[in-house]
């Protein structure tokens, strides 16, 4: 069977990104478990495994990658780094025509690469099979529950960022102790279970939407809310989850009594552009609105939470939106919803992230690499080859060529 060489590229985005897609113990065990198999890593001084931990489990450091088959990072590659010809793996961040990428994009087209996007990497029912959501999640409750206790004088826990990994994060958690506060989270995928993890860390006690709405409590609670919880057609107050995909705009938010009982809010679900915002800026001004803290896992500026009028960073995560004037303000004012959008979550336990994004890319994609890909995994989620757009990213023509 031909050899494969993989080559771990160094991250040069700047800001740096610390996470890698292979860990050095994943790389060991398949080399082991595929002969025909060699991977190498481009020497890094900032990653969040150690030029020393990859070459103790046998994999050699590189500068010159031109041998490998396969290229493997996690962040966009420099334009001026690309090998002409090779199979790339990373987050191109171009399947939405995103300006500042299309450059890249035309890099990639001019050098004739095959391009698999993370991203775009879907079984036969277009779901998505890899991800980092899972630890935006697990972070982002975090940030939230550390935003909260930071803004009523409850507490103080290292940011997760300091931590060296998931296991001293927990340890933090362990000295919270939270008031009788109602926890609402949006979503049911990777990152909403995400949350679910570090919220069930906590002890927290999940309670239905119904009871979340109508009942006091003498503990902190939780609920998940669904989209046939927060949104409704108006013309006969129902909802159909396939309508709901397919035509987001025909539905309006049901959401704002939950703006009126909950303290924490973690926004976690997927946002169409075409979907209602859950609740308005006029919302926030009702006296009876009741949330104090949102952390906004999903990012989306000016969108579904309308508190996030921008991005933060890991170091300083949070700021404050003023209720009275729409504008920005410092996080633990009275007057301000403390809100925390950090864009990069998994980044802040960088080794674990990799570990669980490593674990997957194994079992769901590397395999096909050495045995027939029937459903076309590999080549549906390339966005070019060859010099050309395949076919499901012909919409990307105007802005590849």
């Amino acid at each position: 069977m031909q050899k494969i060489k993989i080559g771990v590229l160094r991250e040069e985005k700047s800001p740096p990104d610390k996470r890698v897609p292979l860990t050095p113990l994943i790389c060991g065990e398949l080399m082991r478990k595929f002969p025909q198999l060699e991977i190498v890593v481009q020497p890094s001084k900032i990653r969040c495994y150690s030029d020393e931990e990859y070459t103790s489990f046998g994999v050699a450091l590189q500068e010159n990658l031109i041998d490998c088959n396969i290229l493997m990072g996690v962040k966009e590659v420099p334009k001026d780094k690309l090998i002409e010809g090779k199979k790339y793996f990373f987050f191109s961040h171009t399947i939405k025509k995103q300006p500042h990428n299309q450059q890249l994009m035309k890099k990639l087209i001019e050098k004739r690469i095959q391009m698999v996007d993370y991203e775009t990497l879907t079984d036969k029912h277009n779901n998505r099979i890899i991800g980092f959501g899972r630890y935006a999640g697990v972070v982002g409750a975090y940030n939230g529950i550390l935003g909260y206790g930071l803004k009523y004088d409850l507490f103080r826990l290292k940011p997760a960022n300091l931590c060296r990994d998931r296991a001293e994060m927990e340890e933090e958690l362990k000295r919270v102790k939270l008031p009788n506060i109602k926890i609402a989270l949006t979503g049911g995928g990777r990152v909403a279970n995400g949350v679910i993890e570090t919220l069930s860390a906590l002890r927290i006690r999940k309670v239905t939407p119904e009871e979340f709405l109508a009942n006091s409590f003498r503990e902190p609670v939780y609920c998940q809310l669904n989209p046939r919880d927060y949104v409704e057609r108006p013309e006969d107050h129902n909802f159909d989850l396939n309508d709901f995909f397919k035509h987001p705009e025909h539905f309006v938010s049901k959401f704002v009594p939950y703006t009126k009982v909950t303290d924490l809010f973690i926004s976690s679900h997927y946002w169409d552009p075409r979907s209602p915002k859950l609740f308005s800026k006029e919302d926030i001004k009702a006296p009876d609105f009741h949330i104090s803290v949102i952390a906004d896992i999903t990012c989306d500026i000016d969108g579904s939470v309308p508190t996030t009028i921008r991005s933060s960073t890991i170091a300083q995560p949070f700021f404050g939106y003023n209720m009275l004037n729409d504008k920005e303000d410092l996080p633990f004012n009275k007057d301000t919803i403390c809100v925390m959008a950090v864009d990069n979550l998994p980044c802040e336990l960088p080794r674990d992230a990799s570990d669980d994004f490593g674990k997957d890319l194994t079992e769901r994609v590397l395999p096909f690499l050495f045995a027939e890909d029937k459903d076309k995994i590999i080549e549906r989620a390339s966005i070019c080859k060859e010099g050309k757009l395949m076919p499901a990213f012909e919409y990307l023509n105007d802005y590849a060529y």
